[in-house]
């Protein structure tokens, strides 16, 4: 029964997107009742404790189970992706909506079939899934042609880190001769290593962790819509959750927590630095989640996942919302530039939710975000003091970054008479009903909520101390600061000059170009013009032998071929002819010839005695 969580979306996701043209009004009625379906299923997986197993052979086995952090993200999904995807039906262009809204159904199935796997060979399936649908919301748009190549960036450069699953799975297989999770705890030496090392590889660049951070850029050319759902509930979740999932069996790898760990704080660090420096309100919103998600690669290194769970789950309740809104924002002005916007005036409902989200973003007391935010501060504050301070600074970042948005987005314009029409309430349900989760996440700031939480997760809270929360609230109170300051006196920050150029990355992507593309590029040219004049000379030589011999054999070969024969022909001719001669008829001739031959037997006898 498990299968189905999965497969109903899927299916159904599939046959949606097959439909053509439809009204907005019959694509969310299908799209919700999917969805629904898929939510009311996983609800009843998680309360019956269902389990799947599909015998594929004696040695291979697809297995799903359900663990309180799995079950906790299995209902996430259908909750964000139901919001998410009745938006985009009454949202997004007409043209190819069927296709889009079927897809991210499928989308959001490829996710719980991540989820609810067991094993490596069921994760590697829907980890496939997930992927190749990211390529192709990405690109859903493909009349421009920048959104397929935005699309295939993105798809490669996820694709290089699938690589360490791959080499997981083989691992687990060679060492075990079984996929399941539980396996990994037996395994020790260089197979262990390399399991472990390639789930976290892989993991990274789904999560877009510093050097794959580059490819959630990329993923901007989707509708917003599909950077909603992307970043708040499927592609880049599953990168945090395979390992907050695993850590169990990974954490026993010598230098895998500290490998965790120096990933998570760089990203954390580099993207928060990035999304203060970012003008483009989706590159903002992107850099802003691989910085959270380097969150809860510290907290998973801390060994803490289920902390990095929460931080997840409340991730998606106000990104999901902050994204929707940038989507109306460039409805509403025609750019994603935020010294452009200020839209306050126009949309006032909008803004104030979207205001609601990005204080969460910011990590201010009272909110979700808030909460789980101090959550992992003290989580890292067990591993080091240090670690701790380096959060704090990540936390302030986020205030920065978080306070840009909604003031340049979402302020109060100067200008008058603007005629913008604000988005319908069709639009705006979906945005408002994520907004309310993002509310009652402020109910965990109250102790007994945040412990029923932990226990109902089987997550572990860490304990945290009096000064670690007020160095953390400074942090935040600097943070929130320095982004008032830099609205009101830099709007245009990240548009042009040295700004423009770090905001991409921090130039992250010209060093891979320079590195990795170029080289690559220049070793294919390289292997191309060897090809042209070796391997293609050779076999052009040998063409050029076997014509001129082709040549040969048809001026001589012929007349040698009929020669042959008709000269053979010619000489018994010959000698019929002469033997006739013999025969004249004449019997004194034939009784010379007889003399004759007796004459010739006798002189052979005689020299051979």
């Amino acid at each position: 029964m498990l299968w189905l969580v999965p497969l109903v979306p899927i299916v159904a996701g599939a046959l949606i997107a097959t439909l053509g043209a439809r009204s907005r009004t019959s694509l969310g009625v299908l799209a919700g009742g999917v969805v629904s379906a898929t939510l009311i299923l996983t609800v009843l997986a998680v309360v019956q404790g269902w389990s799947a197993t599909l015998i594929w052979s004696d040695a291979i086995r697809l297995t799903a189970a359900l663990t309180p952090l799995s079950a906790a993200l299995a209902v996430t999904v259908p909750v964000i992706a139901l919001a998410v995807i009745s938006h985009a039906t009454q949202h997004e262009a007409r043209q190819g909506l069927a296709r889009l809204t079927g897809l991210m159904i499928v989308f959001a199935g490829g996710m719980q079939l991540v989820v609810i796997a067991n094993d490596l060979l069921t994760l590697l399936i829907g980890w496939e899934l997930i992927g190749a649908c990211s390529w192709a919301l990405i690109s859903h748009k493909w009349t421009d042609k920048e959104n397929p190549q935005a699309g295939l960036y993105a798809f490669v450069m996820t694709r290089f880190g699938d690589l360490g699953l791959f080499v997981a799975a083989m691992a687990l297989f060679a060492g075990t001769g079984s996929f399941d999770y539980a396996s990994i705890a037996t395994l020790s030496g260089p197979w262990q290593g390399l399991v472990a090392y390639g789930i976290l590889l892989s993991a990274a660049s789904k999560a877009g962790q510093v050097p794959f951070a580059p490819w959630l850029f990329r993923a901007m050319a989707g509708p917003t819509s599909v950077s909603a759902l992307l970043h708040a509930a499927t592609l880049v979740a599953a990168g945090a959750y395979i390992i907050a999932r695993l850590e169990p069996f990974l954490s026993v790898v010598p230098g895998w927590q500290a490998v965790t760990i120096a990933i998570g704080l760089t990203t954390a660090l580099a993207g928060g630095l990035t999304a203060v420096l970012q003008n483009h309100s989706k590159r903002l919103l992107a850099a802003s989640t691989s910085a959270q998600l380097g969150f809860m690669f510290i907290a998973v290194g801390a060994g803490y996942p289920g902390v990095a769970i929460l931080h997840l789950m409340l991730h998606a309740t106000f990104k999901a919302p902050l994204f929707l809104t940038a989507g109306a924002a460039h409805d509403a002005t025609g750019s994603y530039r935020l010294d452009r916007m200020r839209l306050g005036r126009v949309m006032p409902l909008i803004a104030g939710l979207a205001v609601i989200a990005a204080a969460s973003l910011a990590g201010l007391p009272l909110t979700g975000g808030g909460w789980s935010k101090e959550e992992i501060v003290s989580a890292a504050e067990h591993t080091s003091f240090w670690l701790a301070f380096s959060v704090m600074i990540g936390g302030g970042l986020s205030a920065v970054y978080a306070t840009r948005f909604a003031l340049l987005a979402f302020g109060r314009s100067q200008k008058e008479g603007r005629d913008i029409p604000a988005p319908g309430w069709k639009e705006t349900v979906g945005i408002a009903s994520l907004v309310t989760l993002t509310l009652v996440a402020s109910l965990l700031w109250v102790s007994p909520a945040a412990t029923v939480l932990a226990n109902a997760l089987g997550a572990t809270l860490p304990e945290g101390t009096m000064t670690e929360l007020v160095m953390s609230m400074i942090w935040l109170a600097a943070g929130l600061v320095t982004g008032f300051y830099l609205v009101h006196q830099s709007p245009a920050l990240g548009r042009t000059g040295a700004s423009a150029a770090a905001s991409d990355w921090l130039g992250l992507p010209t060093l891979i170009d320079r590195g990795v593309v170029q080289p690559v590029d220049a070793l294919a040219r390289a292997a191309a013009r060897a090809d042209d004049r070796l391997l293609d000379a050779g076999l052009n030589a040998t063409a050029a032998f076997a014509d001129a011999l082709s040549r040969l054999a048809d001026r001589f070969g012929e007349a040698a071929s009929d020669g042959l024969p008709e000269g053979t022909a010619n000489i018994f001719g010959l000698l019929g002819r002469d033997s006739r001669r013999l025969q004249t008829g004449l019997s004194h001739h034939y009784y010379a010839y007889i003399i004759g031959g007796v004459f010739v037997v006798a002189a052979i006898l005689a020299a051979g005695a």
